[in-house]
């Protein structure tokens, strides 16, 4: 039976609809204590006096842990990932980023003392009685406050606030094509600040277990891995054999929980110290400033087009926001996927320029698309500046630049080579599907309602499974018992995204087994010894990778189990359909009874092991491209600038597709935090780095009623770097839809001579723009037709 390619419902979802999920915040063991934290009011200052004296002596009180403790314990500091290079070429100054704050605090929030009590009532009190005493000194909120030439400077060791500067492509060949350039379309753009605020805050626990002298900590972690490494050996500086990491049931992670944070260290501190289980809770307003943010960049982009509108060159320039401390892969959003810019077109000539920057805010990293939609932001933007500029249509401009499929594989002009792909098609059936050509109908009707509507159209592509070159690695194992159960062991992890069906329906094409004889685990450094994690629309590609290894060294094994039996040449034996037969002849026997008879060395040939079990690392052949066409028309109330997203398209390129009803749910996710930035989300800091969206009173959530429904189609190009042809689908809808919902908006406000709007695009931010314009109430656009 077909499993691959089938719209199964997620055998997860029986435990999450009927309240039998296991979150960690749902863990309690006997005599847990609970941590509470005390944070930074204050942007930028320095630490004159800490007195934890009423806190010591607050009922319930066990431990008030200072920063001096840390030191006595000899606690180090977090690390960064990714290193570039200063303005100056010397290496990148690394924060010392430990887990409660020194003598200088640097933004709303930082850990500067925990409380430890037998409550969790106890440990909030005990903590709002610690005193704190500031010097303050003045902060840096954005980046303009903190590229200003007299500007504090947040790190002496790094001079104007200036983290890395990294430089991609060709520079000589860019200013060339600009040289030469009939058209030159400019643009600048500011990419909003989010949080991931994902529906499950962020909980750790710690349980000591004193009899093997380790501790295991539970946390909603993408990576428990790697998570694991940082703890134990730059943190905690003991043997990774000393901590074990669980990821649970995870209400959404979004990348915000792929890093370290100061809690989790914290807990387990306190955990050995005291002999019993520790358990720290964020509640969602400490999650706003404990959290880590994401986005938040400026840029400078301009296209160079030659007479016949054919892209000859981009240059682009950027400033990332990296908050007061570099996070573990904190310079990762704003460098990594900068490739992304040569989108779907032959722009030969290609060069970008990025600037990490530190300011007194929170720590940036990764959220769902870490660079890429920012990446397919600014090349759409100015593509559909450009055709706007040169008076053609934006899809015959786009028509005129795409990449062809006989193209392929193709160097880009920055980075990437992809490797397959038919650009042209599937933004023909985009347009198709989105009645793209019905939209002037839907238009009158709009504007006889008094609103006006706009539609946008936008090529997304992305890098998953990389880096270029050197993919990073993944574990699997595979086991099949005596009974011809079969258990797998992988090291990405769940969390939303229904791995334990995917997974599930993989190996039960592969192995010819019911679904329900697989088991899938994952999360448990115990149970997984190795795993990169889920992030970056990498797990059905590595782990799948690292699972057809398992499955080709058992097959390969039970071959011979089964010629053996069947006394017959083992190349003479095929497996299909869960079964072994001998070529040309009706004599086999199942995966079943070749496992039974795997488990009894009297029924094996000599030279073989009993059991039917493997377990690889392996990384795939290369980085995979998944594309998108996306379609979107909104409107907009002329009385009072409010925007309202009316149709949504996607046809995507995902390769194969395991299951495309997991796959529609990621996209309509995925667009839905898309449109979510484009409208309504952004975090926002006053002058004095005071946060003030700190609550759903202030950070506007998309809901229900803001979405529309959302059509999709797929368009599956195998690729040849994974070995189901899988691209990756996690963030697809993410990287696409803030541009396509940005691109309706502008097209929308055209006639009031709108060229531009950053996100979000508020309805008070529409107002304005309606106001300012120039261009008359009423616009001809039978005229624009002509």
């Amino acid at each position: 039976m077909a499993w691959i390619g089938r719209s199964t419902v997620r055998v997860e979802d029986e435990r999450f609809l009927k309240g039998r999920a296991t979150y960690t915040g749902d863990l309690t063991f006997p005599d847990m204590a609970f941590l509470a934290v005390v944070r930074s009011p204050v942007a930028h200052a320095r630490i004159r006096t800490i007195d934890v004296a009423a806190a010591e002596t607050a009922p319930g009180v066990l431990w008030v842990i200072q920063p001096r403790d840390l030191v006595r314990a000899g606690v180090g500091t977090f690390s960064n990932r990714i290193r570039y290079k200063g303005t100056d070429g010397k290496p990148m100054f690394e924060t010392p980023r430990t887990l409660l704050a020194g003598e200088r605090v640097r933004y709303v929030g930082e850990p500067i003392v925990a409380v430890v009590a037998e409550s969790r009532e106890a440990a909030v009190d005990a903590a709002d009685a610690v005193i704190l005493d500031f010097e303050e000194i003045p902060a840096l909120a954005n980046l303009e406050a903190a590229l200003a030439p007299e500007a504090t400077q947040i790190w002496q060791e790094a001079p104007g606030n200036i983290a890395f500067e990294h430089l991609l492509g060709d520079k000589e060949a860019a200013d060339r094509a600009f040289a030469n350039a009939a058209h030159i379309t400019q643009l600048e753009m500011r990419i909003s600040r989010v949080t991931a605020a994902p529906i499950e805050p962020r909980v750790a626990v710690a349980q000591p277990d004193v009899r093997r002298r380790r501790t295991t900590l539970y946390c909603a972690t993408q990576t428990p891995h790697g998570l694991r490494t940082e703890l134990a050996s730059r943190i905690l500086r003991v043997p990774s054999a000393r901590l074990r990491v669980v990821a649970l049931d995870v209400g959404g992670a979004f990348g915000m929980k792929s890093n370290d944070f100061a809690e989790y260290g914290l807990c387990v501190l306190a955990a050995e110290r005291l002999d019993r289980a520790v358990k720290w809770t964020a509640d969602r307003s400490e999650a706003f400033v404990s959290d880590h943010h994401a986005r938040d960049n400026l840029w400078r982009a301009e296209l160079a087009l030659d007479a016949e509108q054919r892209f000859l060159g981009m240059r682009t320039e950027s400033f990332a926001n990296l908050g007061a401390y570099l996070a573990y892969a904190g310079t990762h959003q704003a460098t990594n996927n900068v490739g992304g810019l040569a989108g779907v077109y032959r722009t030969p000539a290609m060069v970008a320029r990025v600037c990490g920057v530190y300011t007194n805010t929170q720590s940036v990293s990764p959220y769902r698309g870490a660079g890429r939609p920012e990446a397919t932001f600014v090349v759409e933007r100015l593509v559909e500046t450009a055709a706007a500029e040169l008076g053609i249509d934006p899809v015959e401009l786009r028509r005129r630049n795409l990449i062809q499929p006989d193209e392929m594989p193709f160097k880009t002009g920055l980075v990437f080579t992809y490797d397959c792909g038919d650009f042209p098609n599937l933004m023909e059936r985009a347009l198709a599907e989105g009645d793209w050509d019905g939209f002037s109908y839907r238009r009158e009707v709009s504007e006889a309602r008094g609103r006006l509507r706009g539609r946008g159209l936008a090529m997304a592509i992305e890098i998953a499974g990389g880096p270029p070159g050197t993919p990073f690695e993944e574990f699997a194992s595979l086991t099949i018992d005596a009974s011809g159960s079969a258990f797998a062991r992988v090291g990405t992890h769940s969390h939303g995204q229904g791995h334990e069906t995917a997974f599930r329906q993989i190996l039960a094409e592969w192995l010819g087994l019911p679904p329900d004889w697989i088991d899938i685990a994952y999360g448990d450094t115990d149970e997984v010894p190795h795993g990169r994690g889920t992030y970056g629309s990498r797990s059905i590609g590595a782990a799948g990778a690292a699972l057809a290894a398992c499955r080709d060294e058992i097959i390969n094994k039970a071959k011979r189990i089964a010629a053996h039996s069947l006394e017959a040449d083992s190349d003479d034996v095929t497996f299909r359909d869960g079964a072994f037969v001998i070529d040309g002849t009706n004599r086999g026997m199942s995966l079943k009874d070749v496992a039974a008879a795997a488990y009894q060395p009297a029924m094996l040939p000599k030279d073989v092991e009993a059991g039917l079990s493997a377990a690889h690392i392996v990384s795939t052949k290369g980085p995979t491209f998944p594309n998108s066409a996306h379609v979107c028309e909104v409107e907009i109330d002329r009385e009072t600038g409010v925007v309202s997203v009316e149709r949504y398209r996607v046809v995507d390129d995902v390769g194969t597709v395991v299951n495309p009803l997991l796959l529609h749910g990621q996209i309509h996710g995925g667009v839905a935090q898309g449109i979510g930035q484009a409208l309504l989300e952004n975090v926002v800091h006053d002058g004095d780095g005071q946060l003030l969206s700190g609550s759903f009173q202030d950070y506007a959530m998309p809901r229900a009623s803001d979405l529309p429904m959302i059509s999709i189609d797929s368009q599956g190009v195998p690729t040849a770097m994974t070995p189901l042809g899988t691209k990756g689908a996690g963030e697809a809808g993410a990287v696409g839809a803030l541009v396509a919902v940005t691109n309706a908006v502008c097209d929308a406000l055209r006639p009031f001579g709108v060229v531009h709007l950053d996100p979000p695009i508020t309805s008070e931010k529409v107002w304005c723009a309606m106001q300012s314009g120039n261009a008359p109430q009423a616009f001809n656009h039978q005229q624009e037709r002509q």
